[in-house]
C-alpha cells in the first residue's frame, strides 16, 4: 500500500485521532465544507461521487495492513458529511450545517437499515456504502426539519 492510500483513506491523517477518529474525519469534511464555498450543490455532488470510489479503493488498500473497516479508515465520514450538506436550502446556513454534522455521526454510529446490513459488503465497498446511506438519511433529515419546521 501506498503513502497516498494511507493519506487519502485517513482523511488526511485525521482517522488517527485518539478520540473519535470517525467523528474527526467528519470535521475534516465539515471544515472544506465550510472554507470552498463554490463546494456547494453540483460541485459538491459530483466531488463526492469522485470520492467515494477513490474511496472504494483507497479503503480497501489500507485494510489490507490494518484489518476490516479499521478505524483510521475515515474517508467513508468525509463522503458520508459531504452527501449531508448536499441541496440543502441556500436559507439553512450554519444552523444546518452544524446539525447535518451532529446528525450525520449519529446516523453514522446507529446505522438505520440497511446501512448496517451494507457493512458485509465485501471490501472498500462496505465500508464506505453505510456512511454513504448515513449521509442520505441526514440529508433527508436536515432538508424535512428546516423545510417543514424551521422556516
Amino acid at each position: 500500500m501506498n503513502k497516498i492510500s494511507r493519506f487519502l483513506a485517513t482523511g488526511f491523517y485525521s482517522g488517527y485521532s485518539p478520540i473519535a477518529p470517525g467523528t474527526a474525519g467528519s470535521a475534516v469534511a465539515w471544515v472544506i465544507f465550510i472554507l470552498i464555498p463554490g463546494l456547494r450543490d453540483v460541485p459538491l455532488l459530483l466531488t463526492s461521487i469522485v470520492v467515494f470510489f477513490i474511496g472504494v479503493k483507497v479503503a480497501t488498500d489500507v485494510e489490507k495492513t490494518d484489518g476490516h473497516d479499521a478505524s483510521v479508515i475515515v474517508i467513508d465520514e468525509v463522503v458520508g458529511m459531504w452527501i449531508s450538506l448536499l441541496f440543502l436550502p441556500a436559507s439553512i446556513s450554519w444552523a444546518g450545517w452544524v446539525a447535518a454534522f451532529f446528525i450525520f455521526r449519529l446516523f453514522d454510529i446507529i446505522k438505520p437499515f440497511p446501512a448496517g446490513r451494507s457493512q458485509k459488503l465485501p471490501a472498500g465497498w462496505g465500508i464506505m456504502v453505510d456512511d454513504m446511506f448515513a449521509g442520505i438519511y441526514t440529508n433527508l433529515a436536515v432538508q424535512l426539519i428546516f423545510r417543514f419546521f424551521i422556516r
